[in-house]
């Protein structure tokens, strides 16, 4: 796995609230279903842990997702939008909202309410990341 992608899956559960590190894994719920998920402290998932980027990459840059990039500070790899999910939903979201795209009413509604959840759960990166 990529250096890069390991950095981001940490970044992920250390600004995550319910992520609890007990040994070198993490823990902490998928995104959408709360499955239980874990993760290596060197960013390294277990199991069926990936990283969601809770706002679709895609939808940057674009008009329609205005409000909601603004939410993350246009970046797609801010760490407000990253997120851990099991492979599922974030599968299931890349299938159905993410495809839709931001001009979607009903996609942007349900990505609204998952950022919604994300920020609910943020909880600001040590000063040593």
């Amino acid at each position: 796995m990529r250096a890069a992608l390991r950095r981001r899956l940490r970044l992920a559960a250390l600004t995550d609230a319910l992520a609890v590190l007990d040994g070198d894994i993490w823990s902490t719920r998928c995104l959408h279903c709360r499955r239980t998920l874990q993760l290596r402290d060197d960013g390294e998932p277990l199991g069926h842990t990936t990283l969601e980027h809770v706002v679709p990459q895609a939808w940057f840059g674009r008009h329609a997702a205005a409000a909601l990039t603004a939410r993350v500070g246009d970046d797609a790899d801010d760490p407000r939008n990253l997120a851990l999910a099991c492979a599922r939903c974030n599968h299931d979201k890349g299938k159905g909202h993410d495809a839709r795209g931001p001009r979607d009413a009903r996609a942007r509604e349900v990505i609204g309410a998952l950022l919604d959840t994300r920020l609910l759960r943020w909880r600001p990166p040590p000063a040593a990341v």
